[in-house]
Protein backbone atom coordinates (compact mmCIF):
# COMPACT_ATOMS: atom_id res chain seq x y z
CA UNK A 1 0.00 0.00 0.00
CA UNK A 2 3.16 2.54 0.71
CA UNK A 3 3.91 3.89 -2.90
CA UNK A 4 6.42 2.87 -5.18
CA UNK A 5 8.56 6.51 -5.25
CA UNK A 6 8.45 6.63 -1.28
CA UNK A 7 11.00 3.93 0.39
CA UNK A 8 8.64 1.60 2.75
CA UNK A 9 11.50 1.21 4.94
CA UNK A 10 12.31 5.00 5.94
CA UNK A 11 10.05 6.59 8.40
CA UNK A 12 8.60 10.02 7.49
CA UNK A 13 7.48 13.15 8.80
CA UNK A 14 5.24 16.21 8.17
CA UNK A 15 8.35 17.90 7.69
CA UNK A 16 8.57 15.34 4.21
CA UNK A 17 4.54 15.07 3.74
CA UNK A 18 4.74 18.97 2.87
CA UNK A 19 7.25 18.82 1.00
CA UNK A 20 5.83 16.82 -1.64
CA UNK A 21 3.44 17.38 -4.56
CA UNK A 22 0.29 18.78 -4.41
CA UNK A 23 -1.41 16.69 -7.09
CA UNK A 24 -1.65 13.67 -5.08
CA UNK A 25 -3.57 13.05 -1.71
CA UNK A 26 -1.24 11.33 0.75
CA UNK A 27 -1.89 9.95 4.52
CA UNK A 28 1.30 8.49 7.08
CA UNK A 29 0.43 6.31 9.70
CA UNK A 30 3.47 5.43 11.72
CA UNK A 31 5.86 7.09 9.38
CA UNK A 32 4.92 4.97 6.22
CA UNK A 33 2.86 7.11 3.36
CA UNK A 34 0.13 6.14 1.82
CA UNK A 35 -1.41 7.57 -1.40
CA UNK A 36 -4.96 8.43 -1.23
CA UNK A 37 -5.60 7.92 -5.34
CA UNK A 38 -7.79 6.75 -6.91
CA UNK A 39 -10.01 9.74 -6.37
CA UNK A 40 -13.66 8.85 -4.23
CA UNK A 41 -16.67 7.51 -6.15
CA UNK A 42 -19.27 10.05 -6.43
CA UNK A 43 -21.51 7.51 -4.22
CA UNK A 44 -18.73 8.62 -1.08
CA UNK A 45 -18.67 11.99 -1.60
CA UNK A 46 -22.93 12.61 -1.54
CA UNK A 47 -22.52 10.15 1.45
CA UNK A 48 -19.65 12.81 2.92
CA UNK A 49 -21.20 15.80 1.94
CA UNK A 50 -24.60 14.73 3.76
CA UNK A 51 -22.91 13.88 6.55
CA UNK A 52 -21.03 17.31 6.66
CA UNK A 53 -24.15 19.24 5.90
CA UNK A 54 -26.12 17.59 9.00
CA UNK A 55 -23.36 18.24 10.91
CA UNK A 56 -22.69 21.60 10.25
CA UNK A 57 -26.07 22.47 10.42
CA UNK A 58 -26.16 21.23 13.84
CA UNK A 59 -23.06 22.87 14.75
CA UNK A 60 -24.14 26.83 13.98
CA UNK A 61 -23.22 28.73 16.86
CA UNK A 62 -21.28 25.80 19.19
CA UNK A 63 -18.05 25.39 20.17
CA UNK A 64 -17.35 22.80 18.00
CA UNK A 65 -16.45 22.65 14.20
CA UNK A 66 -16.86 20.17 11.44
CA UNK A 67 -14.13 19.77 8.17
CA UNK A 68 -13.95 17.68 5.50
CA UNK A 69 -10.86 16.28 3.58
CA UNK A 70 -8.60 17.62 2.41
CA UNK A 71 -7.68 18.57 6.21
CA UNK A 72 -4.80 17.39 7.93
CA UNK A 73 -5.10 15.40 11.68
CA UNK A 74 -1.26 15.53 13.04
CA UNK A 75 -1.70 12.68 15.66
CA UNK A 76 0.60 12.46 18.94
CA UNK A 77 1.23 15.81 17.65
CA UNK A 78 0.57 17.76 20.80
CA UNK A 79 3.87 18.61 22.28
CA UNK A 80 6.02 17.47 19.18
CA UNK A 81 7.45 19.78 16.43
CA UNK A 82 5.73 19.71 12.96
CA UNK A 83 8.75 18.61 11.83
CA UNK A 84 8.91 15.06 13.97
CA UNK A 85 5.20 14.15 13.71
CA UNK A 86 5.02 10.35 11.73
CA UNK A 87 1.01 10.09 11.84
CA UNK A 88 -1.22 12.48 9.80
CA UNK A 89 -4.53 11.64 8.28
CA UNK A 90 -6.99 13.04 6.32
CA UNK A 91 -10.67 11.19 7.58
CA UNK A 92 -13.64 12.36 5.53
CA UNK A 93 -15.04 14.26 8.23
CA UNK A 94 -13.67 15.66 11.75
CA UNK A 95 -15.20 17.54 14.51
CA UNK A 96 -12.82 19.73 16.85
CA UNK A 97 -14.06 20.73 20.17
CA UNK A 98 -10.99 22.02 21.66
CA UNK A 99 -10.18 25.56 19.47
CA UNK A 100 -7.07 25.12 20.63
CA UNK A 101 -6.13 22.16 18.44
CA UNK A 102 -6.73 24.32 15.39
CA UNK A 103 -4.45 26.04 13.45
CA UNK A 104 -4.03 26.79 9.53
CA UNK A 105 -2.30 23.67 8.42
CA UNK A 106 -5.37 21.69 10.32
CA UNK A 107 -5.89 19.75 13.95
CA UNK A 108 -3.03 19.08 16.21
CA UNK A 109 -4.08 16.39 18.16
CA UNK A 110 -6.88 14.46 18.49
CA UNK A 111 -10.23 15.34 17.32
CA UNK A 112 -13.41 14.60 19.23
CA UNK A 113 -14.68 12.49 16.37
CA UNK A 114 -13.91 11.21 12.88
CA UNK A 115 -15.93 9.94 10.14
CA UNK A 116 -14.51 7.25 7.37
CA UNK A 117 -16.57 6.80 4.54
CA UNK A 118 -14.70 3.38 3.17
CA UNK A 119 -13.74 2.92 -0.31
CA UNK A 120 -12.77 -0.25 -1.99
CA UNK A 121 -9.10 0.87 -1.70
CA UNK A 122 -9.33 2.28 1.73
CA UNK A 123 -11.23 -0.38 3.54
CA UNK A 124 -8.37 -2.40 5.13
CA UNK A 125 -6.73 0.85 6.61
CA UNK A 126 -10.06 2.28 8.21
CA UNK A 127 -11.38 -1.23 9.72
CA UNK A 128 -7.80 -1.73 10.90
CA UNK A 129 -4.69 0.44 10.99
CA UNK A 130 -7.08 4.10 11.54
CA UNK A 131 -8.78 1.99 13.89
CA UNK A 132 -6.11 1.16 16.21
CA UNK A 133 -4.51 4.79 15.36
CA UNK A 134 -7.73 6.66 16.38
CA UNK A 135 -7.74 4.50 20.03
CA UNK A 136 -4.36 4.99 20.35
CA UNK A 137 -4.76 8.54 20.27
CA UNK A 138 -7.92 9.08 22.02
CA UNK A 139 -10.14 10.18 19.74
CA UNK A 140 -13.28 9.59 21.52
CA UNK A 141 -16.32 8.75 18.58
CA UNK A 142 -15.30 6.55 15.60
CA UNK A 143 -17.83 6.07 12.43
CA UNK A 144 -17.01 3.54 9.74
CA UNK A 145 -19.30 4.22 7.14
CA UNK A 146 -20.29 1.35 4.25
CA UNK A 147 -21.82 3.38 1.56
CA UNK A 148 -23.10 0.69 -0.71
CA UNK A 149 -24.37 -1.36 2.32
CA UNK A 150 -26.16 1.50 3.77
CA UNK A 151 -24.33 0.98 7.13
CA UNK A 152 -22.42 2.59 9.86
CA UNK A 153 -20.64 1.07 12.17
CA UNK A 154 -20.41 3.43 15.56
CA UNK A 155 -17.20 3.19 17.93
CA UNK A 156 -16.78 5.07 20.86
CA UNK A 157 -14.18 5.35 23.59
CA UNK A 158 -14.30 3.29 27.04
CA UNK A 159 -12.61 4.78 30.34
CA UNK A 160 -10.31 2.22 29.47
CA UNK A 161 -9.25 4.06 26.41
CA UNK A 162 -10.70 1.55 23.87
CA UNK A 163 -13.01 1.53 21.65
CA UNK A 164 -16.12 -0.42 22.79
CA UNK A 165 -18.05 -3.10 20.84
CA UNK A 166 -19.59 -1.08 17.63
CA UNK A 167 -23.35 0.12 17.41
CA UNK A 168 -24.79 -1.29 13.91
CA UNK A 169 -26.84 1.45 12.04
CA UNK A 170 -28.79 0.77 8.93
CA UNK A 171 -30.72 3.27 6.48
CA UNK A 172 -33.64 2.78 8.41
CA UNK A 173 -31.99 4.37 11.68
CA UNK A 174 -31.65 7.18 13.14
CA UNK A 175 -27.68 7.65 14.47
CA UNK A 176 -26.66 8.95 17.67
CA UNK A 177 -23.87 11.06 18.84
CA UNK A 178 -21.98 10.27 21.76
CA UNK A 179 -20.08 13.41 21.83
CA UNK A 180 -23.44 15.28 21.06
CA UNK A 181 -26.38 14.85 23.98
CA UNK A 182 -29.26 15.57 21.86
CA UNK A 183 -28.09 14.96 17.92
CA UNK A 184 -29.10 12.15 15.91
CA UNK A 185 -29.49 11.77 12.13
CA UNK A 186 -31.84 9.79 10.00
CA UNK A 187 -29.62 7.65 7.89
CA UNK A 188 -32.27 7.65 5.30
CA UNK A 189 -31.49 11.26 4.57
CA UNK A 190 -27.64 10.21 4.22
CA UNK A 191 -27.93 7.58 2.14
CA UNK A 192 -30.40 8.54 -0.18
CA UNK A 193 -29.42 8.00 -3.98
Amino acid sequence: MAVADKDEHIKYTYKDYLSWTNDERWELIEGVPYNMSPSPTRKHQKVVGELFASIHNYLKGKACEVYSAPFDVRLFAENVSDDDVTNVVQPDIVIVCDPSKLDDKGCKGSPDMIIEVVSPSTLKRDLKEKFYLYEKAGVKEYWIVFPDEKTVLSYYLGEDGKYKRPEVYSEEDNIKFRIFESFEIELKDIFQN
